[in-house]
């Protein structure tokens, strides 16, 4: 079993925005620049970038706490899902989002690893500041 991928990303918006930004399919998709399948409702299936990310939500609380099941097209069939945790806190001006990751499997550990910063952190940071602009 791999160890858990824990990461913390402070972003210039409330937190409770960038929780809504999460689940509004069409900020999400131009965050990531290509189309999502989600919603806050517990069971509901989540999509991501053509089907490459798929899972369930688990659990939320709005507007701090997102649990999703989740899988990577790198998964193999046999690998069970994986559990993402995003948490969304105030940091003074900014919002947090704490990203636990359990159950990755190794032939895609260092891609997701990799792949949160690249798909997600830098270009909803981006996102943010040409929003503001």
């Amino acid at each position: 079993m791999t160890e858990p991928i824990c990461q913390s990303v402070a972003l210039p918006a409330p937190a409770e925005q960038l929780f809504e930004m999460y689940l509004d399919l069409e900020i999400h998709a131009a965050i990531t620049g290509a189309e999502v399948r989600i919603s806050a409702e517990p069971g509901s299936e989540f999509q991501a970038f053509g089907g490459v990310l798929s899972g369930r939500m688990l659990y939320s609380v709005r507007p701090r706490l997102i649990v999703q099941s989740w899988r990577s097209s790198q998964f193999k069939a046999e690998d069970p899902d994986s559990t993402l945790v995003l948490s969304f806190a105030p940091d003074g001006d900014l919002g947090r989002i704490a990203l636990v990751h359990i159950g990755v499997p190794e032939q895609d550990y260092q891609g997701v690893t990799s792949g949160w910063e690249k798909y997600y952190w830098k270009p909803w940071r981006r996102y943010l500041q040409e929003s503001q602009r």
